[in-house]
């Protein structure tokens, strides 16, 4: 194949590929256009069912043209996924008009490049307003920021898949009267990054944000003799790497947060766990309303009182009540050795007749008890589709 025919090709792709982004945005306004149905009619956001039976029938078309039932099936997911978020999105809005800014004040922890930053743009890319990005240097000031109105939201990491659970950001939560109003799960892919053209065993020093180094023990440990390097955030990292302009030393974070400060990446995938991902939740001053055909998760937090038996008690209550807990967090009372604090999540909207029975037993059940926020659920799970293996031969 001569140069030419090759250029020729790419060209064609190129067409095809602005025809599909064209479609794609066609296909969206067709969806916003059915989330202003569904908030007429009161009609849940997600229909399984639906997107199983379009699923099939998508499978077996791309069948026909030679396209494999796993490649659709994946593609498929991700258009749901994002039609779903954008149908949440909206419904919340007409829920919440005053949350409607022009511009959206957003503390976050670091700087351009970090991972809450990403995490930040991912979220607010979906709500309307411009965004002003606050960066900040550690998890009280950006509570603060918000507290003191000089941020109108904040985006905490609260759990990671491969580290677990941020205490420090529970300890917050637990002095704070600020409402949590959203979440996002987003992937955490730590990349070696570095300024020069280096080999790794020529890297003698490393930079990142502790729980970077405890999600990359494994890696460390097969480096050896490197010394490393606590940083306030991975932006800080990649700052002190892309300043100081050394063949020996390399930052750990994203590719993309990398390309901000001039670095690159020599080894990925570097996270013990390679499905590495880290929930963040999104706090405001006041709580949110989240419409009833908006699939919601509830976050309490409560101490009990000192017997044996009075967790079993709480949870019981849920169990009764038929709601299902997502998460159980227990953290040390300040002030009050060996007490604990106890944080729970749940599948539930406090607006939903179960959830206002189960919260007023545990209001009667519990010593402390307090609504830390209920929001929308955004862990959007992949419709599957039982049929595929069989579609596929």
């Amino acid at each position: 194949m001569s140069s030419t025919e090759l250029e020729q090709l790419r060209e064609s792709i190129t067409a095809l590929d602005s025809q599909l982004l064209g479609l794609l945005a066609q296909r969206q306004k067709y969806t916003n256009q059915v989330a202003e149905t569904k908030i007429k009619n009161r009609i849940p956001v997600r229909d399984q069912t639906r997107e199983e039976q379009l699923l099939v029938r998508l499978i077996k078309q791309g069948k026909t043209q030679g396209l494999d039932a796993h490649y659709v099936t994946q593609l498929f997911h991700v258009i749901i996924e994002d039609s779903v978020l954008n149908q949440q999105a909206m419904l919340a809005a007409k829920a919440n008009p005053e949350s409607v800014l022009p511009l959206n004040r957003v503390a976050f922890l670091g700087d351009k490049g970090s991972y809450s930053y990403l995490a930040t743009q991912k979220y607010f890319s979906r709500r309307a307003g411009e965004l002003l990005e606050i960066g900040c240097q550690s998890f009280a000031e950006i509570i603060k920021k918000v507290e003191n109105n000089e941020a109108d939201y904040a985006v905490l990491p609260i759990e990671n898949t491969s580290s677990g659970s941020i205490n420090e950001v529970y300890d917050q939560l637990q002095h704070t009267h600020l409402s949590i109003i959203g979440e996002l799960t987003h992937p955490i892919k730590h990349a070696l990054l570095v300024n020069q053209n280096t080999e790794i065993g020529k890297i003698t020093t490393l930079y990142a944000h502790p729980q970077v180094f405890a999600q990359c023990s494994h890696f460390l440990a097969e480096l050896g003799n490197v010394e490393v390097k606590t940083c306030d955030s991975t932006s800080a990292a990649m700052l002190m790497v892309s300043e100081l302009n050394l063949a020996n030393i390399a930052a750990i974070g994203s590719e993309a947060g990398g390309l901000l400060y001039g670095l690159h990446a020599i080894k990925s995938n570097l996270a013990n766990q390679k499905e590495n991902h880290s929930r963040f939740i999104v706090v405001a001053r006041n709580p949110v309303k989240v419409p009833l055909q908006v699939p919601a998760k509830t976050t309490l937090v409560m101490s009990t009182v000192q017997k044996p038996g009075a967790l079993v008690e709480v949870l019981l209550v849920l169990r009764d009540n038929q709601i299902n807990m997502t998460k159980l967090e227990s953290r040390p009372i300040t002030g009050n050795p060996w007490e604990e604090m106890f944080y729970i999540d749940v599948a539930g909207n406090i607006q939903d007749g179960p959830m206002q029975q189960a919260l007023e037993e545990l209001t009667a059940t519990t010593r402390y008890f307090k609504v830390l926020g209920c929001y929308p659920n955004e862990d959007i799970s992949p419709t599957k589709v039982a049929a595929v293996s069989a579609l596929a031969d």
